[in-house]
């Protein structure tokens, strides 16, 4: 039986991207390289998984509540939507996260949840999902969160590293948490890399 694996796209909304709210720089050169991949897990046959952050406007996220970030990504505006140019397949598993507006979380996708209630390991699971690929924004926050988290969820990890950008807002922060990210177990790959016959063959 062959190996069931799944693409997970972190947070490609127009807010992590050049012009938005709390931008990584080249944010939206990683999304012809996801659509490339999206089109690889299409064909074969492999689910696509799209997380985004889904603040409410009063967010303890937020810095005038305390925390860490200027607001972003706020439900219901331009700014928390997928990036107008990626190319999402209609039957996307979209997970929410980051939506209590009393907590500082949704850093990883697997704290968030399907329209229907699900955690990402649950859908996973449904789908017999043994490994799973990264790509997204941004590498050094919700990149690093969820690749770590699938890890410790049981799934082989692999980070599609032409397909993350980083916030940096210490130097050097992405590539350390690239170094965190593979002492840790997560393979390192590149988009090129990826190539696999259908799932039912």
């Amino acid at each position: 039986m062959s190996i069931k694996r799944a693409l997970l796209i972190v947070d490609v909304q127009h807010d992590f991207c050049p012009g938005g709210a709390l931008p990584a720089e080249d944010g939206d050169a990683v999304v012809p390289v996801l659509n490339r991949t999206i089109e690889k897990f299409q064909a074969a046959g492999y689910p696509v998984v799209a997380s985004r952050d889904w603040h409410p406007e009063q967010s303890a996220h937020f810095q005038e509540r305390g925390g860490p970030w200027p607001p972003h990504c706020i439900q219901g505006t331009t700014g928390a939507e997928f990036h107008k140019d990626l190319e999402l397949p209609a039957d996307v598993v979209v997970i929410t996260k980051g939506d209590d507006p009393d907590e500082d979380e949704g850093y990883s996708a697997f704290e968030g949840k399907t329209d229907d209630g699900k955690s990402l390991v649950e859908t996973l699971h449904a789908e017999d999902i043994e490994e799973v690929f990264v790509g997204g924004l941004a590498t050094d926050y919700c990149v690093r969160a969820s690749a770590l988290d699938a890890v410790k969820a049981g799934f082989r990890t692999h980070l599609i590293v032409d397909a993350v950008r980083g916030v940096d807002i210490n130097p050097g922060d992405s590539g350390h948490a690239i170094e965190e990210m593979k002492r840790d177990g997560v393979h390192i790959t590149i988009s090129d890399q990826i190539n696999f016959a259908r799932s039912d063959e």
